[in-house]
């Protein structure tokens, strides 16, 4: 009898160990994490490919989508889509596999983080803390979750799972998702008020982003939004930089529009040197990790591997 040889699966960046090691017990396997950096090689590798896993920072274009004659199947360890073309994939058959939901908790609880950080102000404390200064009166005006109004732009399973451990501060939690009408149940089941993106962005005291980047959401954020913010609100985003207007958040940011921000994702990542938004003291920025712990990584690889097995087997 020949023997078939086992189905390629090309992984361009970082996995968990042990579902690497359950996608080799029935397949061969190429791994490098830093692959999604290096353009040409992984032109060649893609080639002989059957299935591709990818986070956030391999561009799967047309092009490189065109030089994968055997691909099938692509996992995404995450679950935001917009490095992916899916009309390309669509037309060729091609199966997107994201890890819907495994990253939720992580996302959620660095919200919640996030907020209380902000409401503290605790970045202006630790140098000079550290220099003996001892800047306790600053702090005495800062401010408490308890009766602050969180506004929500998006409502998916992060969003939700963002108001839940938001309601024992005792918040006030608005949100809006044009996929939930206003006569939908998931209002009341979730204790959350649905608004008009005008009425949450006049309203919340701290405004947090859980929407996907397409064509409906790039800019959406744009100067003007920003501008309709509560004077001395906050802007937590953990979605996707396009949605957001950098250089306007920027000068909403100096001008004590906007008291404070916590940005982890960018419309050009890594973030360049120069942007808007380095230096500002009232921010505080971070690598498009607010997914990213030991928990939701091996969480998302299992996904990824499990998807991946499953459609190369059938």
């Amino acid at each position: 009898m020949i023997s078939r040889p086992k189905p390629r699966v090309l992984i361009a960046e970082f996995m968990d160990e042990p579902a690497i090691d359950a996608l080799r017990a029935r397949h061969d396997v190429r791994y490098d994490p830093d692959l999604f950096g290096k353009r040409d090689e992984l032109g060649r590798e893609i080639g002989l490919a059957d299935a591709l896993i990818v986070r956030n920072n391999t561009r799967v274009d047309a092009a490189l989508i065109a030089a994968a004659p055997k691909l099938r199947a692509i996992a995404r360890l995450g679950v935001g889509l917009d490095n992916i073309d899916q009309e390309t994939c669509k037309k060729r058959g091609i199966a997107i596999y994201p890890a819907t939901g495994a990253n939720a908790r992580s996302v959620a609880e660095y919200t919640i983080a996030a907020m209380l950080f902000l409401q503290r102000d605790l970045w202006s404390s630790n140098a000079e803390t550290g220099a003996g200064k001892w800047p306790r009166l600053e702090f005495s005006n800062t401010g408490e979750a308890l009766g602050k109004t969180l506004g929500l732009i998006g409502f998916g399973q992060i969003g939700q799972l963002v108001a839940k451990l938001a309601m024992p501060f005792a918040m006030r939690v608005v949100a809006t998702d044009p996929a939930f009408p206003d006569a939908s149940p998931l209002w009341a089941q979730t204790g959350v008020a649905p608004r008009s993106l005008a009425e949450l962005l006049g309203e919340s005291d701290i405004v947090s982003l859980h929407l996907p980047l397409d064509a409906t959401t790039r800019g959406l954020l744009d100067h003007a939004k920003l501008a309709a913010t509560k004077r001395g609100a906050f802007l937590i985003n953990t979605a996707r930089g396009g949605i957001v207007d950098e250089n306007a958040l920027a000068k909403l940011l100096r001008n004590g529009h906007l008291a404070g921000a916590v940005i982890d994702v960018f419309s050009d990542e890594p973030l360049k040197s120069g942007s808007p938004l380095a230096g500002l003291p009232n921010v505080w920025l971070t690598p498009h990790v607010a997914g990213l712990t030991r928990e939701a990584n091996a969480r998302v690889s299992a996904i990824a591997a499990e998807k991946i097995d499953q459609a190369l087997r059938n």
